[in-house]
């Protein structure tokens, strides 16, 4: 659903059954989850098709796939998850270039460069198939 707010397009997650929600980039090439409880939120994207380095070194002890997947709290430092990667594109929200989305302590933005993600301390990683940063 979508909520225009002071001028932006919003995002706004609002789970009828499941604290669990799901969208995507409009290329389907980055695919998030979001899961909220009470006081505690996590947001994991998925980048399918991307080029150059990974963001952060494969650890010694990765035999999976590495560099696709990113696992953020409401608070806290990114994470990098080394796990097989899932190439399948459908069924999640279209999230259009241009949104800026509002929820469970995340602020998610997609544009036509990629996909930049905050939360509440200011971490966050940008996804786009050039370049996979955290900060």
């Amino acid at each position: 659903m979508f909520r225009p707010l002071i001028g932006a397009m919003i995002i706004c997650a609002t789970p009828a059954f499941s604290d669990i929600w799901t969208f995507e980039t409009p290329s389907e090439n980055i695919q998030c989850s979001v899961g909220e409880s009470a006081g505690f939120s996590d947001i994991q994207c998925t980048i399918i098709e991307r080029n150059g380095p990974p963001a952060l070194p494969r650890p010694a002890n990765c035999q999976a796939d590495w560099g696709h997947e990113f696992l953020m709290n409401n608070t806290g430092n990114v994470q990098m998850v080394c796990a097989a990667l899932s190439r399948h594109r459908d069924g999640y929200h279209r999230a259009e270039y241009g949104v800026t989305g509002q929820f469970g302590g995340f602020v998610c933005h997609s544009s036509k460069k990629g996909l930049e993600c905050t939360n509440q301390d200011g971490h966050g990683f940008f996804l786009s198939r050039a370049v996979q940063r955290i900060f």
